[in-house]
């Protein structure tokens, strides 16, 4: 009996440390069971514990030994050593009443489990079972706990719907695309706020549950404009986002390979994100980016207008200017001219999403020389191509998920510095099919602009590596590093007489 008390106080332990890390692990993975599994498959060879302490589970059962049962004891006490918390994890754990209640439910699971085993006499086939299935619990919690989460998810986005109801001359705006959303939304967000009291998604709350909390502890009967910033990797996510909010206006910032591995396609991916232009249709006005030709090709029958950098489009820029210190432009605005205009801002591809923010604060009346005092205050969103400087170092920060739009705009702003460029990168992933194409293509990108490349993660990064090598990239100029940090600590080692500037090009989640 005391072998079995103590198989029980090691198998708990151990089990409880797993389960908190695949908790960590469905949580980064949306909660969403397939894209757990995905995850499982593509870390096979890392559930290997839960292969060995199977193996002796099952020789336990069936073979009645002291000398096994040890065995077993000490398999779970190394294991113990070995399964500790993630540390310095990118984005921990959150512990949120979703989290803490599906642990509850672990902790039933596993209290009835050792009960059981004493009513059946399958003792250490239950303790070894509590760790085997530890890769799968939080699912197993989840789905017990469905009718809950969805009882209490229905409460709280019916409370955000009433309270939208109830400030009825609150103009909502929504925007969507594969890129660029979070940089229009920062920027509109700046621009309307000369003339309206303004309220936004923060960060990337782009979610239903994110959306409902920003409108439950944010939203007050004085702000006069709520933008809401959509995100989706399923099809009809932006439509279920739409019925909570209800948005008069709308801006598709783009349409492009992004989330290909859960959205599966490219026309999956056209329906999704029109899916806010079916909810203003009739409503308000549709703002398109009119340089993506995806969104040209797939346009819907109602109004819109269109913004971008070509001259077909009603609101375009022109006599554009970026340098490394700023960048100016003018913009034509279908019967007038905004002229002159400056921000800190740097790149072409910001000088679109600018144009995408002017056209609705123009159309929603906000003064053109309110616009260009605005302009004037922005800086970059955190990790979208944000400027820092270490130590005479310039560092351009653009650590947010990639995509091939969004990296190939990052390497023409790198390319405006004058000094020593490197990139360290991971790579892209969520690219489903096309994922090792398009980091090949990355990598060939990098090798026109980049001194040096550091490569984080050897086999992810084997695509750009090859990318460079056919790019006739200097070999020795590519670096692996396991980590960012690791690879900014290498970058700083580098010797060169000419300033640094340090381009990070996407941070995967520690899922990754």
């Amino acid at each position: 009996m005391y072998l079995y008390i103590i198989c029980v106080a090691a198998g708990l332990a151990v089990s409880s440390l797993a389960v908190l890390k695949n908790m960590h692990m469905f949580q980064l993975n949306s909660y969403a069971p397939m894209t757990h599994f995905r995850w499982l498959r593509k870390n096979f060879i890392k559930q290997w514990p839960q292969a060995l302490i199977l193996i002796l589970t099952v020789l336990s059962g069936i073979i009645d030994s002291d000398i096994l049962h040890i065995i077993l004891i000490a398999s779970l006490l190394i294991l113990l050593l070995f399964n500790k918390p993630i540390k310095n994890a990118k984005k921990p754990l959150v512990y949120t009443s979703r989290v803490k209640r599906m642990l509850a439910t672990v902790l039933i699971l596993y209290a009835l489990s050792i009960f059981f085993s004493f009513v059946f006499d399958l003792k250490y086939i239950i303790v070894g079972s509590l760790y085997v299935l530890t890769p799968v619990m939080p699912v197993i919690a989840n789905s017990i706990n469905f009718p809950i989460e969805l009882s209490v998810r229905r409460w709280y986005i019916n409370d955000a719907k009433k309270i939208l109801k109830s400030c009825s001359n609150l103009i909502i705006i929504g925007i969507t695309g594969s890129y660029g959303k979070t940089s229009v939304k920062y920027y509109l967000n700046t621009l309307l706020k000369a003339k309206y009291n303004v309220l936004m998604t923060p960060e990337s709350f782009n979610t239903p549950m994110g959306i409902t909390k920003t409108i439950r502890e944010s939203l007050k009967p004085t702000h006069e404009i709520f933008i809401c910033e959509m995100g989706a990797k399923y099809k009809k996510e932006i439509k279920e986002l739409c019925d909570i909010v209800r948005p008069q206006h709308g801006i598709i910032t783009s349409i492009g390979p992004q989330h290909l591995e859960t959205f599966k396609s490219i026309e999956t991916i056209i329906k999704t994100k029109f899916e806010l232009a079916d909810a203003v249709k009739n409503k308000g006005m549709l703002f398109l980016n009119g340089d993506n030709e995806i969104i040209m090709n797939n346009l819907h029958d109602q109004e819109y207008q269109t913004y971008g950098l070509n001259q077909t489009n009603q609101y375009y820029a022109y006599d554009v200017s970026t340098t490394q210190k700023g960048t100016t432009f003018s913009v034509i605005c279908k019967d007038n001219k905004l002229e002159n205009l400056n921000t800190q801002l740097i790149g072409y591809h910001n000088v679109l999403n600018l144009v995408g923010a002017i056209a609705l604060s123009l159309f929603l009346d906000v003064q053109h020389e309110d616009i260009a005092r605005q302009l004037k205050k922005l800086t970059s969103p955190p990790h979208r191509l944000q400027l820092l400087k270490n130590d005479g170092t310039i560092i351009i920060d653009d650590a947010y998920n990639s995509n091939p739009s969004g990296c190939k705009a990052a390497l023409d702003t790198l390319g405006l510095f004058d000094g020593y460029k490197i990139l360290i990168t991971p790579g892209m992933v969520e690219l489903g099919a096309q994922q090792d194409n398009l980091n090949y293509a990355f990598g060939e990108q990098a090798a026109a602009v980049c001194d040096y490349v550091i490569l984080i993660g050897e086999k992810q990064t084997k695509p750009i590596y090859n990318g460079l090598i056919n790019a006739n990239f200097d070999k020795s100029n590519i670096l692996i590093a396991n980590q960012i940090k690791d690879g900014i600590n290498q970058a700083y080692a580098i010797k060169t007489e000419k300033q640094k500037i340090l381009l990070l090009e996407n941070d995967l989640p520690d899922n990754y």
